[in-house]
């Protein structure tokens, strides 16, 4: 039996619809991050894009548990000298909701040219406006614990 290798012509990438709202965000970070890679497919190769397209609305309707809301931080950097900034997961879901979605789902992608090229698949937006219906996402309901 030979080892199943995918061809770029066999490659069929669908437009997902997923909303966020009450959902919890590493759950559903992880289960994003599997669609984009395109583990869910029986065609997966791993040194190969054959990931969907992920529209993610409701963004800022996500929700954490535990204290993470107060404790939580993320990091950056400036690039100057002592330049290290930082925001708390509160400060940052009233500057930016859609980075926090990123920054969970880049996290979990592969860190090199092809986990690149498959988190440019990802879009996230704060509500419930898209400006991808031409596409005709589908809608999605992931198995989560709530």
């Amino acid at each position: 039996m030979k080892t199943y290798i995918a061809n770029p012509e066999e490659v069929e990438q669908k437009w997902l619809l997923v909303d966020a709202n009450g959902q919890v965000l590493g759950r559903l970070a992880s289960q994003v991050a599997t669609i984009l890679r395109g583990k869910h497919k029986p065609i997966f190769s791993p040194h190969m894009d054959v990931g969907d397209h992920v529209v993610i609305i409701n963004a800022d309707k996500i929700r954490v548990t535990g204290k993470k809301a107060s404790t939580k931080r993320y990091y950056r950097h400036t690039g100057y000298p002592g330049g290290l900034r930082s925001d708390s997961f509160e400060q940052l879901m009233q500057k930016a909701p859609e980075q926090i979605l990123k920054k969970a789902i880049w996290g979990m992608m592969p860190h090199n040219k092809l986990g690149k090229k498959m988190v440019k698949k990802l879009r996230v937006y704060a509500g419930e406006a898209h400006p991808h219906e031409a596409q005709k996402p589908e809608k999605i309901e992931l198995k989560l614990i709530k």
